[in-house]
């Protein structure tokens, strides 16, 4: 449930028809301006943070596949100022309770001809930075050929970017490259740079519904513009007419962390609209997934198959033990023989092969206090996945499955769909087909009390909001890529992740490995490029409602005092502070654990991880209750370790502390520290 605390109380402050071609919002803090012109009939915006000028006059408009752009000879009207203040709480989240405090600035841009209107423009400007997007309601269809929303980065040549390329053949899942922001052609948002003055800022988009997502493309030094992703016949977003694009973002911030400590994005979503969410739950789960990666287990049938009745029901004897929800099982329906990449058209989501029961399985759950954690891999073929959909999702409603992890393992490009005409068309992931094609999954899915878990999804844009039962996403380059990644994920990776990718929201990583050398040490391998204390410390740093124990049970009891620490960890926080960090070099998050009913969730936990550099760090400890005392269980890098000879040297301890006190960090490379504070 939804509750707002303070009421809104919307406040006209100027409306009437405009003779000025300069309109003006402040933050509440009025540390941010936006200004929107009309100078010579072309719309522009421009950013200003504490009097610096972060984007230059960048143009507004569209242009359409057979009807006027709407680009020129335009001049606004009808502006309206109102002032928002109030506080609404998540179901589940990394804060409980978030504040919405903006100022909205409304207006009309009207041809100067026949005074027609074009398109509304909301500009929303909070203290973390701003929204805005059109709002367009005409008699007829249109189809949007290019949207020319433009982002002019000011002294654009001393800035740094952090981004991975967009339109490319492996979706999201790239590593991240650090350069010079006019090296960066065509990105994915979000978009991360730091300007020549120091300040961190965002690009990125919120609440995409009905439209396709936007990438960057720099066309002159310093601008970009909004490339939208296009369908398989070219056109970039196909309307009736009347619409509201997302949201354009843009997050601000004088530190690193402040983007970490932002909630602009869930703030622009609409509440929730699915109701009662109460059975939307939070945890930690196993997999039947890591010995498919390392080679251990197949997907496929044969004498290898992981997902067999015998080895799901010893993972959840083994969940059951030692506290997790569930066992994910992928691997378990008919299709996976062969090459499964390309198999998209035979997959079966409610056939299991003859070694997998699911109605004993089912039963076993019940009886040991565990649940089966659904999957479907559509292999990009979603006509095949969406006939069947219904079908599935009773059989696992059916089963006492509440989660299901959906997969769509496809070139970019390459997702096929069935048309009217009994053609196949071949998409993007993030195109207007697709975007609807995921959210119609999770909708469905709330009628049928499941969650989902997208991998190869669209990318996060803070639907959780929305629709709750939406719980994490991959979109990224994930764990499973130092398994087989060649090269793997390096150090640097999961101290990048938090400053761009999980801007947009959760993401389900999947840490937790324990045994480094399943292909032997050292830096030449597919394995994790970290220490164990690192992959502790990524339950924390690595926000996800849901987390898995990615490794085999067998590597947790072979070090039973750091799985510990996986054990204990929540999910699902009352608030999250990243405390200090560098995009790209470190990053320390605490996060309180969450407040439910009577009991009152006192303990914290802090994850911090560092890049391939051993660094050594001081962080107080002002962020815990001044009224309690600790004991503080600390997993760290031992003395003599370092990731690629000696992962596996950590260090555990306990001793007392309070919020005045101090703790000295120091990490090996590629290392990290994870800390329960159990309150006394």
């Amino acid at each position: 449930m939804y509750l707002r605390i303070l009421m809104s109380v919307g406040i006209t402050l100027f409306s009437s028809l405009a003779f000025t071609a300069s309109h003006s919002v402040c933050s509440p803090n009025k540390a941010i301006t936006v200004t929107v012109n009309d100078d010579n009939g072309q719309p522009t915006y421009q950013v200003r943070f504490k009097d610096q000028l972060i984007i230059d006059n960048s143009k507004l408009g569209f242009d359409f596949l057979r009807h006027p752009a709407m680009r020129n000879n335009l001049t606004s009207s009808q502006v309206h100022t109102v002032s928002h203040h109030a506080q609404w709480q998540q179901p589940w989240g990394e804060t409980r309770l978030i504040t919405d405090h903006h100022n909205e600035l409304t207006l009309s841009f009207v041809d100067k001809d026949t005074d027609a209107t074009a398109y509304k423009l909301h500009v929303k400007v909070f203290n973390d930075g701003l929204g805005f997007r059109y709002e367009l309601n005409k008699p007829h269809a249109l189809n949007i050929t290019r949207e020319l929303t433009e982002f002019a980065f000011a002294n654009g040549d001393k800035s740094t970017a952090w981004w991975i390329p967009a339109r490319g053949w492996n979706r999201y899942e790239y590593t991240y490259n650090t350069t010079a922001l006019h090296d960066a052609m065509h990105v994915h948002t979000p978009f991360t740079l730091k300007n020549a003055a120091g300040v961190h800022i965002s690009i990125h988009e919120a609440a995409l519904i009905d439209y396709a997502a936007m990438t960057l493309n720099q066309r002159r030094p310093g601008t970009f513009i909004a490339d939208l992703t296009p369908w398989s016949d070219g056109i970039a977003v196909k309307t009736n007419g009347t619409f509201n694009t997302p949201w354009r973002t843009i997050q601000i911030g004088e530190h690193a962390t402040d983007l970490l400590n932002s909630h602009l994005i869930l703030n622009l979503n609409e509440p929730n609209k699915l109701g009662d969410v109460s059975w939307v739950k939070p945890g930690k789960y196993l997999g039947i997934w890591w010995g498919m990666h390392i080679g251990t287990h197949t997907w496929s049938s044969g004498e290898k198959h992981g997902a067999t009745t015998k080895n799901t029901k010893e993972y959840l004897n083994f969940a059951a033990q030692y506290g997790f929800d569930g066992v994910l099982v992928e691997g378990w329906n008919t299709g996976w023989d062969g090459d499964w990449f390309f198999n998209g058209d035979v997959f079966n989501f409610v056939e299991s092969y003859p070694d997998f029961d699911i109605d004993a399985i089912s039963q076993h759950s019940k009886k040991v206090g565990a649940q089966l954690i659904g999957h479907h891999e559509t292999s990009g073929n979603v006509s095949n996945y969406r006939t069947q959909m219904k079908d599935a999702f009773t059989l696992y409603q059916q089963a006492g499955v509440s989660q299901v992890k959906t997969g769509y393992v496809a070139d970019g490009g390459n997702i096929k769909r069935i048309d009217e005409r009994g053609h196949a068309r071949f998409e993007w992931h993030d195109g207007q087909f697709m975007v609807n094609e995921y959210l119609d999954n999770v909708i469905l899915a709330a009628k049928y009390k499941l969650s989902i878990n997208t991998h190869e999804p669209i990318k996060d844009t803070g639907l959780r909001r929305t629709y709750p039962n939406w719980l994490s996403r991959e979109g990224a380059r994930g764990q499973e890529f130092n398994a087989w990644g060649t090269p793997p994920n390096p150090p640097e990776h999961t101290t990048l992740l938090p400053y761009t990718r999980m801007l947009a929201g959760p993401m389900d990583f999947t840490p937790g490995i324990f045994d480094m050398s399943f292909n032997g040490l050292g830096d030449n391998t597919n394995r994790p490029q970290t220490t164990l204390a690192k992959q502790l410390a990524l339950y924390v740093v690595l926000y996800s409602p849901i987390q898995m124990a990615a490794d085999l049970p067998e590597n947790y009891l072979a070090k039973p005092d750091a799985f510990q620490f996986i054990q204990d960890v929540p999910t699902d926080w009352e608030q999250s502070i990243a405390l200090a960090g560098e995009v790209g070099d470190y990053i320390v998050f605490a996060r309180q654990e969450r407040q439910r009913g009577k009991y009152a969730g006192k303990d914290w936990y802090l994850g911090a991880i560092t890049d391939e550099h051993p660094r050594v760090t001081k962080i107080k400890l002002d962020f815990l209750d001044k009224h309690t005392e600790y004991e503080a269980h600390i997993y760290q890098d031992g003395e003599k370790a370092e990731w690629k000879n000696n992962p596996y040297d950590i260090h555990i301890s306990k001793k007392r502390v309070k919020a005045t006190d101090s703790l000295t960090l120091k990490f090996a490379s590629s290392g990290g520290t994870a800390i329960r504070f159990k309150a006394l």
